[in-house]
């Protein structure tokens, strides 16, 4: 019979720079309207020179640290799910754990895209039912400003910069009721970053061909997200046990307005049980879930024996689910 897993401290970080839909008609051939329309954002935070990943990654774990009153040297692992780690390495973790004085802490980044920050609770989850950590540190933290063209106005609306982060731990009470992963390889090129890794290592002509930046195929993905919100959504309930009437909190991956409603909407639930903050920061892809999670706590909206279902979908394509008894 494994351990019971409880969430006990969040954190977040955002910049301080602002980048509104004004500013981008400013940049690339696009209009405040025609993006609120069709995505729902109307502005994103974005890294000033000298913040790399890591800097709102250490910011958030210092908060979900203080908050559980876990020292930091009581941590046992730390992992970052990201897609835009500081450098190839050290590990952005690694970075982290040095950052905040987590000596006795192992430290590794997980690449799952949008969905990293689940993934990553899937793997600190089993390592705590399983007695071999007792507290873990995950962090979904990007700084994708850094890898968006600016010149594709398909792009570039729609990402933005920040981390979230949680201490989970061992608990007398079962607090991850579920946990749902799945991923599809042939989907692969609808979301991705062609250029800079060993396949197509960055060179002048790549460069030229912007194929350093995020490239995506919208209508396919918006499709996937649509249908794999629905169903790793339902999996975690069955999972628990529960049925879409026992959610009293959703967090949706932060991607696009209409992919969240159309998900409310099959599954049923109550729009004002769902937390909605892309209108002010975009896409934070890994960081989305636990950054607005963080809000959520922050404003008290999450109330103690809430069933909370988290759902994130990603390049990959990568999709996940977690339902958590707060």
């Amino acid at each position: 019979m494994g351990y019971n897993v409880k969430i006990a401290g969040v954190g977040y970080s955002v910049p301080e720079k602002i980048l509104t839909n004004k500013d981008l008609e400013k940049i690339v051939d696009t209009s405040d309207e025609w993006i609120t329309q069709r995505t729902g954002i109307q502005e994103r935070r974005v890294a000033a020179k000298g913040e790399p990943t890591s800097f709102f990654a250490t910011i958030a774990a210092q908060k979900a640290l203080e908050m559980s009153g876990i020292q930091a040297e009581e941590i046992d692992l730390i992992i970052v799910g990201t897609v835009t780690p500081d450098m190839a390495f050290p590990s952005t973790a690694c970075i982290v754990q040095k950052n905040i004085g987590a000596k006795k802490a192992a430290a590794f980044d997980l690449e799952a895209a949008c969905t990293g920050f689940i993934y990553g609770m899937s793997v600190a989850t089993s390592f705590i039912e399983n007695n071999i950590y007792k507290n873990v540190l995950v962090i979904g933290a990007e700084t994708l400003s850094t890898i968006v063209d600016y010149e594709d106005r398909n792009t570039c609306i729609l990402f933005g910069d920040g981390a979230g982060a949680v201490v989970l731990t061992k608990s007398e009470e079962k607090q991850v009721l579920a946990i749902d992963l799945g991923a599809d390889g042939t989907g692969g090129d609808l979301l991705s970053r062609p250029a800079g890794g060993s396949l197509n290592p960055i060179t002048e002509e790549n460069i030229k061909n912007r194929e350093h930046f995020v490239k995506m195929a919208g209508q396919e993905v918006f499709k996937f997200a649509v249908n794999i919100m629905n169903e790793t959504s339902k999996k975690c309930i069955e999972k628990a046990g529960l049925t879409n009437e026992n959610i009293d909190f959703f967090i949706p991956h932060q991607a696009n307005i209409r992919i969240i409603e159309s998900a409310v909407k099959r599954l049923k639930i109550s729009p004002e049980k769902v937390y909605i903050n892309l209108d002010k920061y975009g896409n934070m892809s890994a960081a989305s879930i636990p950054v607005a999670l963080g809000e959520a706590v922050e404003k008290g909206l999450i109330k103690k024996g809430d069933n909370v279902l988290m759902v994130g979908f990603g390049g990959g394509l990568t999709w996940g689910g977690t339902l958590i008894k707060w």
